[in-house]
Parts: structure tokens; C-alpha cells; sequence
């Protein structure tokens, strides 16, 4: 936000550090962490619990937005955004930070089986449809936008290379491509993030975050309970539930113009409120 007020910096500077994300930053990343994955029976509730709160998100999301006769712009930002929570960059440290080292797989599992993939297909699907210039997309557009989605063309290719070790020179690159992830999005969400929002947009931030920090774990809680699932696996992956909203997801939907100022609020306060709310969910786990 202070690099914003100075000159040196052009406005189109969110959207041009928002394209290098995800031509380079994320794809880096699904090239580098697909391939440590490790599949066993154990992982089976960390990989689905993210399509579970992603079909409850959206389905209250819909209804919402018929009562509220939200705009495309709103509808299409809270779809992308509120399903997708940030598993990684934030998740993994508040895991480590919680739970200890030994949970970390289970968060790595969360966010690559879900989250990641989430983003590179049902992220796709959201921008084709309510995106700029997409007033009525087709079957052809849509499939057409994810295939050639730069992070779901990194992760077709982790998965092909998986059987095959990356050569050190290889990974060293992936690395340091990979670490500009974080610093350049948060970059551009400081470029569109506005404490002084509008009225409507302060409802419709209250009401994203509501679900997404205290709705979606809340549910995931009393799924396993209902269902008698229990152990560390089945922790973390409620604790990941209710991450804030998705950096990346953030930089799409502000790139595709879904509601830049809401989108900026959406990532940026709900990482400042997950501070809060994340301590306490790991109260009601214990």
C-alpha cells in the first residue's frame, strides 16, 4: 500500500505482478511440490475434505447471491475466493506453528490435492464464466480456459514427471521462481487493497469471511463428528478449512476484474482476522 503512493510506481503495477504469478511464480511451485507426494489411506481425508467445503461454500454462495441480487462481478469474486482457502503460504506455518512438523504432510496434502487443484480447475471454470469479457461462455471456451491455464499445464507436467527426479540445477531454479510468490502477491493485493470501502462491499466482505473463517470449519467440525472421524489427520484438515482466503485466487480474480476492491479486502483483512479466528478454532479440536 506505501508503494502505491509512490510515483515511480504505475498504476497497471497489481496487474503486471499478477500475470508473472501465474505464468512463473505458480507454476514454479505445482512443479516443485507435486512430485513429493506420497499417496496412502491416511491422506484420503485431507485430499477431500477441500471439495466438501467447496460445494458447501458454493451452494451458500449461490443462494446469497439470489437474495442479495449480487452483480456477476460479486457472485464470480466470492466463488473463487471463498471456496479457496491460503494452505500453503499461511496453512503449512500455522500447522507447524499448531500442530508441530510431523502434521505438516497432512497440510501439504490439504493444499496440493485441494487447494491447488481447485484453483487449476475450478478456478478456471469461475473466471470463464464470470470473468471479463465472458458474457456467455461455452463448453468449448471453458475447457479451452483450463487447459491452457498456466498452473494446470505445471500440474498435467508434475504429474507426468513425477516418476522422474528434477536435476539439482532444476530444482534450485524451481526454488527461487517459487519464493516470489508470496512478496509479488501480496505486493499487488496492497495495490488494490482500500480500508475505506463502500457500504455494499463491507457486507459483502462480512459475509465471505463469516463463511470462510468461521462457517466452513464450524461444518467440517461437526461433519467428522457426525461421522466419527478422528486423529491428527482429520485436525489439520478442519484447521485448514478455515484459512483466509486464497493469495492466488486473490491475483486472478483481480486480473479478470471480479470486484477488485472487494477481492483486495477479501485476501488482505482476512489474514489480519485469521490471526484471531485460527487460535480459537484450535481450541474447539482440542
Amino acid at each position: 500500500m506505501a508503494l502505491k503512493r509512490m510515483p515511480s510506481f504505475p498504476d497497471e503495477t497489481g496487474n503486471v505482478l499478477n500475470l508473472f504469478v501465474i505464468y512463473i511464480s505458480l507454476p514454479a511451485l505445482v512443479l516443485l511440490k507435486i512430485p513429493e507426494l506420497i499417496f496412502s489411506k491416511s491422506l484420503l481425508v485431507p485430499a477431500l475434505m477441500p471439495w466438501g467445503m467447496l460445494l458447501f461454500s458454493c451452494a451458500l454462495i449461490f443462494v446469497l447471491s439470489r437474495f442479495f441480487k449480487w452483480d456477476r462481478a460479486t457472485t464470480g469474486c466470492l466463488l473463487l475466493l471463498i471456496p479457496l482457502g491460503n494452505t500453503s503460504f499461511l496453512g503449512i506455518p500455522m500447522v507447524k506453528a499448531f500442530f508441530g512438523e510431523n502434521a505438516i504432510p497432512y497440510a501439504l496434502i490439504y493444499d496440493q490435492l485441494g487447494s491447488f487443484l481447485a484453483l487449476a480447475t475450478y478456478g478456471s471454470l469461475v473466471l470463464a464464466f464470470y470473468g471479463t469479457g465472458e458474457s456467455k461462455p461455452t463448453v468449448e471456451s471453458v475447457v479451452k480456459k483450463v487447459i491452457s491455464f498456466p498452473p494446470f499445464i505445471a500440474l498435467v507436467l508434475a504429474f507426468v514427471l513425477k516418476a522422474f527426479p528434477y536435476p539439482p540445477i532444476g530444482v534450485s531454479l524451481l526454488k527461487i521462481l517459487a519464493a516470489t510468490l508470496v512478496p509479488l502477491v501480496m505486493i499487488a493485493v496492497g495495490f488494490q487493497l482500500r480500508i475505506r470501502l463502500s457500504r455494499e462491499v463491507t457486507s459483502q466482505l462480512c459475509i465471505g469471511l463469516s463463511i470462510k473463517l468461521i462457517a466452513a470449519p464450524v461444518v467440517a467440525l461437526f461433519l467428522c463428528k457426525i461421522t466419527g472421524l478422528a486423529g491428527e489427520a482429520v485436525q489439520v484438515s478442519i484447521f485448514e478449512a478455515g484459512m483466509p482466503p486464497m493469495v492466488s485466487a486473490g491475483a486472478l480474480a483481480i486480473l479478470a476484474n471480479l470486484s477488485p476492491p472487494l477481492t483486495a479486502a477479501l485476501v488482505g483483512i482476512g489474514i489480519v482476522l485469521s490471526f484471531g479466528t485460527l487460535p480459537m478454532l484450535f481450541q474447539l479440536l482440542q
